[in-house]
């Protein structure tokens, strides 16, 4: 049994924040029936690269999830919706704002029927403010925030993060987040609740520490000029012989006496947090330091001790690393139709409803009639939706 086994998550959410969020709660067992345009989908489906002509992505984030095919535009789709959301406990959709409501499948329209469902709209500038119906992408967001201005070298360019920050960390766990508790708070009322989620928003609270520093300093921080993001010797990038790279995150004084020692280097223990001509130098000197030497040569030296220096893998290379593997943090599954397929592993570990792959990511509509049969309509009434478009034309697997 899963954490939250016996919650039912309508998830109208599309490629990647969204589905990430329902992915975390279909791992801990959650049903979540994804809500596709007939014929279409969710476009993270047809993304390349691709196995079998299906979505790397989608065989990934999708896993453990239902489909129904549902045109939401016809009254007869709307009345299946709203009869799914009858017994549903979350609806999660990222539409931009007013779409649900012109559709007449809003917040207010479905807590009439539900007064227990938690409506959760994710989107990039919230339901309010003047970008509210903007579009945009997670580099929108983060540069927005501020967060991009704060990712690149001293004197460079702002850099593109190689991951979704406010995809992900602003807006698919802040989703997630602000669902529980309000699951939490149905479990002690009985009610429940819209949650406006903007990724923007989210991002923004990711500026903890450079917004609490600004606020009493006044000074605003600079790309590559603040503790933890270059400027010191002891948190850095380090190229080594062979051409690959070392994290350095000597932030506190001990860690950092201890490379001092390990290297052969005591005369720089005093330089941890000397002035910015010191640190430029010491920055010089490490990086001919470390050209010496293989990656592996310095790990063999460094990881294990109280260092906080460790390896900048490539993606190939996490694999293989004997942490992760400990961790579970990969796995395989059999899809049938991409057949066996690499999945990533689960990130919380819980000592009694650990979370479980279960099934394989759905083909579009895979679920459509099973769904449709469990609400009680019949034979006739499928075939008749579907020959009116109401829902797509795609048949459960093997059939």
């Amino acid at each position: 049994m899963g954490a939250l086994n016996g919650v039912k998550v309508l998830d109208l959410s599309r490629l990647l924040p969204g589905p990430y969020c329902s992915l975390i709660m279909a791992d801990y067992g959650a049903e979540v029936i994804k809500i596709e345009e007939p014929g279409q989908g969710d476009y993270i489906r047809w993304r390349k690269p691709a196995i079998e002509e299906i979505g790397a992505r989608h065989l990934t984030v999708n896993r453990n999830k239902k489909s129904i095919e549902l045109n939401l535009k016809t009254e007869e789709g709307k009345a299946i919706f709203k009869k799914m959301a009858e017994s549903a406990d979350v609806i999660l959709e990222s539409f931009r704002p007013g779409v649900m409501d012109r559709l007449g499948i809003g917040y207010d329209e479905i807590s009439k029927i539900n007064e227990g469902i938690v409506y959760c709209s994710l989107t990039g500038y919230g339901q309010t403010g003047p970008y509210r119906r903007l579009p945009g992408h997670d580099i929108n967001y983060i540069g927005y925030s501020g967060i991009l201005g704060l990712i690149g070298e001293k004197d460079g360019k702002p850099v593109v993060p190689g991951v979704q920050i406010a995809d992900l960390g602003g807006g698919a766990l802040m989703a997630l987040s602000g669902i529980m508790m309000a699951l939490f708070h149905k479990e002690k009322t009985g009610k429940g609740q819209y949650v406006d989620i903007s990724m923007l928003d989210g991002a923004v609270t990711w500026l903890y520490a450079a917004l609490s520093d600004y606020f009493a300093s006044g000074s605003i921080p600079e790309r590559g000029k603040t503790r933890l993001d270059g400027h010191f010797a002891f948190y850095n990038v380090y190229e080594t012989k062979d051409q690959k790279y070392l994290s350095v995150g000597a932030s506190e004084k001990k860690f950092w006496k201890e490379i001092c020692e390990l290297v052969g280097k005591p005369e720089w223990i005093e330089l941890h947090e000397g002035p910015e001509d010191v640190q430029e130098q010491l920055k010089k000197d490490m990086s001919e330091l470390f050209k010496q030497r293989n990656q592996q040569e310095w790990l063999d030296l460094l990881q294990t001790k109280d260092t906080c220096v460790g390896p900048v893998y490539n993606i190939d290379e996490i694999f293989s690393d004997s942490q992760i593997i400990e961790r579970e943090l990969f796995t395989e599954m059999n899809h049938p139709v991409a057949g066996m397929i690499k999945q990533i592993g689960f990130p919380i570990k819980f000592s009694h409803t650990p979370g479980k792959i279960h099934s394989h990511a759905p083909i579009l509509g895979e679920h459509t009639e099973e769904i449709l049969s469990a609400l009680n309509y019949s034979r006739a009434n499928i075939d008749d939706f579907r020959s009116k478009g109401v829902i797509g034309t795609h048949t459960p697997v093997g059939n």
